[in-house]
């Protein structure tokens, strides 16, 4: 499986972007599906952590406290693409995000070391 972030930028406080994390290796609206695809991000001195994750099969999503509310996941069957929207950014967002897959998952864990396979990640970073 390959992963692809893109999206990143330079954007002022409370503005807005929109991540997508674009895969190969497996069709989202086709059997075998069962795989979550998360967003994670790691701050500067900081230890990643896990944002967001959708199931692709189930649709269903989990997010952190520190983004429920201002970020959205979701897919585009079609395109086989994860996007992030990012609302209401603060500097405090300011990371490298990277969104990452893992099959077969019982739970949508934002535990990093629960996924098996990562983008390279995309740079995002909020001026005050």
């Amino acid at each position: 499986m390959h992963l692809v972030e893109s999206g990143g930028g330079l954007v002022r406080a409370g503005g807005s972007l929109r991540l997508s994390c674009t895969t190969s290796g497996f069709a989202f609206d086709k059997q075998p599906n069962d795989y979550a695809i998360g967003w994670f991000r790691r701050a500067p001195g900081k230890e990643r952590e896990g944002v967001s994750v959708i199931s692709i099969s189930e649709s269903t999503t989990t997010y952190s406290d520190s983004v429920k509310g201002r970020f959205t996941i979701s897919k585009d069957n079609a395109k086989n693409t994860v996007y992030l929207q990012m609302n209401s950014l603060q500097p405090e967002d300011t990371a490298v995000y990277y969104c990452a897959a893992r099959a077969f998952p019982l739970t949508l864990s934002l535990l990093e070391y629960e996924y098996d396979y990562w983008g390279q990640g995309t740079q995002v970073t909020v001026s005050s």
